[in-house]
């Protein structure tokens, strides 16, 4: 990967490691204060207190991602990130539960050269399954 490509990871990675730490304040600081965040397929959450209160919600599960392989794809100022993930965490009850998807995340260069997320997606593979009904 390039420079660009690893800042970009960089802003990833530091959100994944906010958010296995349940720190959502650190979390928050990957977005851009318009962002879209599907925490469900088909249903964005905008606005960062939105946003904020969902992550929050989240950690109800004790969630730990585990990323796989990046490819970051880069076009001027807009960047496209996609990484398969596993979740793993623990219901309210105990019950141990076990996620994977496919996240696809739209990222913006920021006048300080950082790089924030514009639309975050990690449920990019929901829309195989519905491949299949659709004929």
């Amino acid at each position: 990967m390039n420079e660009e490509q690893n800042k970009i990871l960089g802003t990833i990675t530091k959100m994944g490691q906010a958010y296995n730490a349940g720190d959502i304040d650190a979390v928050m600081k990957a977005y851009e204060a318009s962002a879209v965040v599907m925490f469900e397929p088909g249903k964005p959450v905008t606005g960062p207190a939105a946003v904020k209160a969902t992550f929050q919600a989240s950690l109800a599960v004790n969630p730990q991602f585990i990323f796989g392989k990046h490819e970051v794809i880069i076009a001027g100022d807009l960047a496209l990130h996609l990484t398969p993930w596993t979740m793993t965490g623990n219901t309210p009850d105990g019950q141990k539960i076990t996620q994977s998807g496919l996240s696809v995340a739209v990222l913006r260069r920021q006048a300080n050269g950082g790089w924030l997320m514009v639309i975050d997606n990690p449920h990019g593979q929901s829309l195989l399954s519905l491949q299949d009904g659709a004929k």
